[in-house]
């Protein structure tokens, strides 16, 4: 590989079938930006599994190279947002779905879409946070700015062992709300304890389906990464005047619901979107996670892998096989 290539997971689409390869690539192949970024990481989110298996409309154009997160260096800059060194993260914005993503030793970017690493932040752990760790923020921010605060009552996370789900547990856990994890994964019990969870409930207890259109008032709050069956039960055990910060849909994108949780029990549904969050809401999330995720929450929820682990990481992620989060390090 020359020193003007790079080395990269690019899928494509023949026929119909999508498929994953290695390829060393000439920096001219990059789409369009105003920073060109060194690529020091990636991490794998379950869109990625989507992206690199082709199991969901996730790619809008081929080729592509997947990744929807990425930290690195700016290498080179036509904005005056930005300087050679300084270091970045590049979530959202379409970011491996309709443009180059992570998962490659360089990219692309505008401008505007990034955001500086925080200080106190080493990139390793800016990527075991990830789109996952950002988006779990971005739902503890909306609970709270809709009155929940520790004390109200229990708060539960949904989809526990995965990305979202484990730094909710730990930022919840870590601002003293009483968290109950429901989770499929009952050999996880030390961990999410070990990150902050009070109780832990399988996840069969809340996918269970009702005839009843509300349960007991038992959750003050909830982030909930599954859908379907599960966003349908959470809603009808809400408490009076609590949330649901919705972010995910791995249970599925249906949800079978009826009014009543919002008419009598005033009930919030809190969508969350990551990908094209505001860019000082952006910063401010970033920045609470660099104060409020210790390092050595950081090391317990991530692993590293290499890109060449990728075709097989997506088919377990998918199966809900990866707890925590995986960086990826392009260099390896």
């Amino acid at each position: 590989m020359s020193a003007e290539s790079f080395a990269a997971l690019v899928v494509d689409e023949e026929d119909g079938t999508v498929r994953a390869a290695m390829r060393d690539l000439p920096v001219d192949a990059l789409p369009d930006g105003d920073v060109l970024i060194a690529v020091a990481y990636s991490s794998l989110n379950y869109k990625d599994g989507l992206a690199i298996t082709g199991k969901g409309k996730v790619v809008r154009r081929y080729p592509m190279v997947p990744g929807i997160d990425l930290v690195g260096t700016v290498e080179k800059s036509d904005s005056p947002l930005w300087r050679p060194g300084d270091q970045v993260i590049l979530t959202g914005w379409g970011t491996g779905e309709r443009h180059w993503g992570g998962y490659a030793q360089k990219a692309r970017a505008k401008a505007e879409w990034l955001v500086p690493l925080p200080a106190g932040l080493t990139p390793q752990n800016a990527m075991a946070i990830g789109t996952a760790g950002f988006t779990a923020m971005l739902a503890v921010m909306a609970l709270e700015e809709h009155g929940l605060a520790a004390g109200d009552g229990e708060v539960v996370v949904t989809g526990a062992t995965g990305g979202v789900g484990s730094v909710a547990v730990a930022l919840l856990g870590r601002r003293g709300y009483r968290v109950v994890a429901s989770t499929g994964d009952q050999e996880a019990r030390e961990y999410l304890a070990w990150l902050g969870a009070r109780e832990i409930l399988a996840r069969d207890v809340l996918a269970a389906a009702s005839d009843r259109p509300l349960e007991s008032g038992r959750w003050a709050g909830a982030v909930d990464s599954v859908g379907g069956s599960t966003l349908a039960s959470l809603l009808r055990a809400m408490a009076q005047g609590a949330s649901v910060a919705a972010c995910g849909n791995a249970a599925g994108n249906e949800l079978h619901t009826t009014v009543l949780p919002f008419i009598l029990r005033g009930v919030s549904l809190l969508g969350i979107d990551s990908n094209y969050c505001p860019l000082e809401r952006r910063r401010a999330a970033w920045n609470r996670l660099a104060r409020e995720l210790p390092a050595e929450v950081l090391d317990r929820i991530g692993r590293v892998a290499p890109l060449s682990d990728l075709p097989r990481l997506a088919e377990e992620i998918l199966r809900g096989q990866v707890r925590g989060r995986v960086v990826i390090d392009v260099g390896r």
